[in-house]
This record gives structure tokens, C-alpha cells and sequence, in this order.
């Protein structure tokens, strides 16, 4: 009897058609959201920067407001921090729940690959700070700055330059933003912990457990949700632990699977009415009041002498590039998945480099790393939005080379020959599919003899049918 063959994965073949949908509509706001935190960065850059306006920047940051009695008179930065930032911290929640009960995290198989490329790419970048400080006798504290990507500045690079990344690209950039996201999280609950407050922090799981009991026993509305969910920020917040975890807490508690009659699950309808908010509002504000950074060329030159600064442009450029690349190649080379006949190992590439763009969160851990040093946090900040730049510009060249053949593979997705709203590579094996097919070839030979007959054959050979 002959052996069983041994069936190879492809990886970054194909989607599904109803993940690809999931995936077209959250990079859609995704990418929104990316041109608006992008404008809110060039706006605060501005507004620091510009003499006249400067001292207005700093007021407008540091002005303080808040119930003091709850320990939660804060700055409109730390508001926007540790505050704002919450509601993008629930989306990530929300987006790792569902790819772990119904995406490419689901099957252990599927999700090796995006869990090692992610893993190694935050790896790399953080052992790549760490060797240039030692090299230079710099801090460590700043170890964890490099390794975290923002997906959302990441695809307003893409809008921007205008590539048609193919579907399987966007998604795998998503999925590894997805669990870059995880892991950034744990960092901070582990890392970035002050001492903690323990009655706070039993207050804030206790509001967990209730919210949890309340989502499982069926009670809806907002009006219960919200106040409660900011019961539970402000104990977090006191706690200790950064405020920021609730969110994903109380994210990873919403159900993203379906029941029977439902057309949507109730993860994806709060995400669908949250996510605006995160992508159009809080991200973009809080890039407002945290990437305004003061650059002169002197800041610019220190940058790349510093070795603190140095590690985080280094990390963000090479160490995510390599990382992300290097664990992706390692997991093909041995499992059984292989890359797609239609893409090229440089596509994986690029999409690495892409993911050096660490602005987000990579700025919010610069603050939590250097918290007490403003001087050594604002430099950097400068060295995030530098290295963010450098991995645009060097993933826009490599997709750019590759622009043609994207482009091609994005038409052949979309193409929808018989206006039914499903793409056609979705319905080539449907016996339906192809008796349309045939309808419309007949409608256009018709047409194309009524034209013959009426100009008599002049320029029938020219309008055949397609």
C-alpha cells in the first residue's frame, strides 16, 4: 500500500471570502485611521516646533484635570495615554479574541507561522538595542521601545503610496500586528508596573468578573457597559498596572463567535461601532500630544550617536526587518507550509520592513521606559518617529519594485464579471458562476451582431465580444 502523501500549506495564498471581507473592512478603517494619526503627527510636530506656538503646545499638554480625590488628576498627554489609549487597547482585544476563535490564530498550524514571525520580530529589535547600548555604554532601560508595530501608521504608509497589496499580504500584516499587539501588552503589565495597590487592583477584577457575568448572562445596553467599563479604567489605573490592560481585558471577554440565527457576533458589532473611535479619535490625539517633540539639527545628529536612540532607529529598521523576514523564512523552511506561487520571498521583505513603522505604541512604552528623564524620553521619541521614517522609505522602495505585479493580483481578486458582489476567483468551482458566465458572453455576442448589422460589418472586428 502506498504511503500518504505529505500535503504542503501555502502561505499567503488565498483567503477565504469571508475573511477576506473581515480583513477589507478593518484595514479600511484602519487605513483612515493611519492618515489621520499621520496628520496628527506632522500637527504636533508643528505646533512643538514653530516658536510662536510652542509654549502654547507645552501649556495645552501639561494643564491638569481630573477628580483629584480618585487620584486621577491627570495631564490632557496623560489622559491621552493612558486614557485614549485604552479604547485602542479594547479593539486589540477584541481583534486577538476573534483571530484566536475564528482567524488564522485558531489552527495551530495556521498561526505558527504569524506567532514566530511576530515573536522574532519583537526579538530581534529588542536584542539589537540591547548590543548597541552595550556597545556604547547606554541604558537598557529602553529595551522593549523597538518592538511593536503600528498597523494603523503602517497602512497610511500604503494609502499614501498607493500599492494594491494583494489580500494575503495585508492580512498577514495584520495578523502580525495582531499579536505584535499581545505581546506589547504583556510587556507593559510586566515591565512597566509600578508597586501595586492591591485593594485597587482586587476593585478592578472584581469589576472585571462582573462584567464578565453580565456579557454571559445576555444584558445589553450601553448604558451598562460604559459606566462600568470606566469604573474599571480608573481602579486599573490606580492599581498600579498600566490602565491600558483593562481595555484588552475587558476586550478578550466579548464573544467573537456566532450563534445560530446570528448575523453578527456581538465582538464584531461593539468593534464595528468602536473601532471609528480608536482608528479617528483616540489614536490620533494621543499621537497629538505625544509626538511633539522639539527637533533641531542637533536633536537630529544625536539620534544617531547616542546609543539609546541609536538602538530604537537601529531595532525599529534592522531588527524588525530581520526578525519578521528571518522567523517567516525559519518556519517554512521547517514545517510544511511553502509561499504562494504567485508572491516572491522579497514581498515578505518588504512587508517586514513595513512593519518597522513602531509609532504608537512604541511611543508609549519611550514614556514608560524614561519615565523621570523628559530630556532622554523626548530624544526618544525623535529616534521612534526617525526609525518610522527610515522603514516607510525603505518598504515603499521595495514595494514600489514590485508594484506591477501587486496590482495585478488586486484586479484578479476584485474582478466581478457578473455584478453579484462576490468576486469571481470565489466562484470559479460554482456551476452557477459559470452559467452566468455564459449569459453575459451571449449578451455581448448579440450585441456585437446588432452593431455588425447596423454599420453594415465596419469595425465588427474590433468589438467582438470580450
Amino acid at each position: 500500500m502506498a504511503a500518504p502523501r505529505t500535503s504542503t500549506r501555502k502561505f499567503l495564498g488565498r483567503l477565504s471570502l469571508p475573511e477576506r471581507n473581515f480583513v477589507a473592512e478593518a484595514l479600511r478603517t484602519e487605513t483612515v485611521g493611519g492618515v489621520l494619526l499621520l496628520l496628527a503627527a506632522i500637527t504636533a510636530l508643528i505646533w512643538a516646533n514653530v516658536p510662536a506656538l510652542h509654549n502654547s503646545y507645552e501649556s495645552v499638554s501639561h494643564f491638569h484635570f481630573g477628580p483629584a480625590a480618585l487620584g486621577l488628576d491627570l495631564s490632557v498627554q496623560h489622559w491621552a495615554a493612558d486614557g485614549l489609549l485604552a479604547v485602542f487597547f479594547f479593539v486589540a482585544g477584541i481583534e486577538l479574541k476573534r483571530e484566536l476563535v475564528a482567524g488564522d490564530l485558531k489552527d495551530p498550524r495556521a498561526a505558527a507561522l504569524p506567532v514566530a514571525a511576530a515573536l522574532c520580530g519583537m526579538a530581534v529589535p529588542a536584542l539589537v538595542y540591547t548590543l548597541t547600548n552595550l556597545a556604547g555604554g547606554g541604558s537598557l532601560d529602553g529595551w522593549a521601545v523597538p518592538t511593536a508595530t503600528d498597523i494603523a501608521f503602517a497602512l497610511a504608509v500604503l494609502a499614501v503610496i498607493g500599492t494594491s497589496l494583494p489580500s494575503a499580504l495585508r492580512a498577514f500584516l495584520l495578523t502580525l500586528a495582531v499579536v505584535d499587539d499581545l505581546f506589547a501588552i504583556l510587556i507593559i503589565a510586566v515591565f512597566f508596573t509600578a508597586d501595586l495597590n492591591f485593594a485597587a487592583l482586587a476593585g478592578a477584577v472584581t469589576g472585571l468578573a462582573v462584567f464578565w457575568l453580565l456579557l454571559r448572562t445576555g444584558v445589553r445596553g450601553w448604558y451598562v457597559y460604559v459606566p462600568l467599563a470606566l469604573v474599571i479604567w480608573g481602579l486599573m489605573y490606580n492599581s498600579g498596572i498600566h490602565a491600558t490592560i483593562a481595555g484588552v481585558a475587558m476586550g478578550l471577554m466579548l464573544r467573537c463567535h456566532r450563534h445560530q440565527g446570528e448575523a453578527h457576533a456581538p465582538g464584531e458589532r461593539v468593534e464595528h461601532l468602536v473601532r471609528p473611535l480608536s482608528a479617528g479619535l483616540a489614536v490620533p490625539l494621543f499621537a497629538l500630544f505625544s509626538a511633539g517633540v522639539v527637533i533641531s539639527g542637533g536633536a537630529l545628529g544625536d539620534v544617531f550617536t547616542r546609543p539609546e536612540t541609536l538602538g530604537v532607529v537601529l531595532g525599529l529598521v534592522v531588527g524588525k526587518a530581520i526578525g519578521i523576514f528571518g522567523g517567516t523564512w525559519l518556519t517554512a523552511r521547517f514545517t510544511r507550509a511553502s509561499l504562494s506561487d504567485d508572491l516572491a520571498w522579497p514581498d515578505v521583505f518588504a512587508v517586514a520592513s513595513l512593519a518597522g513603522i513602531g509609532f504608537t505604541v512604541s511611543l508609549l512604552i519611550g514614556e514608560l521606559a524614561f519615565d523621570g528623564d523628559p530630556v532622554l524620553t523626548d530624544e526618544v521619541k525623535a529616534a521612534v518617529l526617525t526609525g518610522s521614517l527610515l522603514a516607510a522609505l525603505i518598504a515603499t522602495t521595495l514595494l514600489k519594485l514590485r508594484n506591477a505585479k501587486y496590482r495585478a493580483l488586486w484586479e484578479d481578486e476584485e474582478r466581478d464579471e457578473d455584478s453579484d458582489g462576490i468576486p469571481d476567483i470565489y466562484e470559479q468551482d460554482n456551476p452557477a458562476y459559470h452559467l452566468r458566465m455564459a449569459e453575459i458572453y451571449e449578451r455581448k455576442a448579440a450585441e456585437h451582431r446588432r452593431l455588425a448589422e447596423v454599420t453594415g460589418g465596419a469595425g465588427a472586428e474590433n468589438d467582438g465580444p470580450a
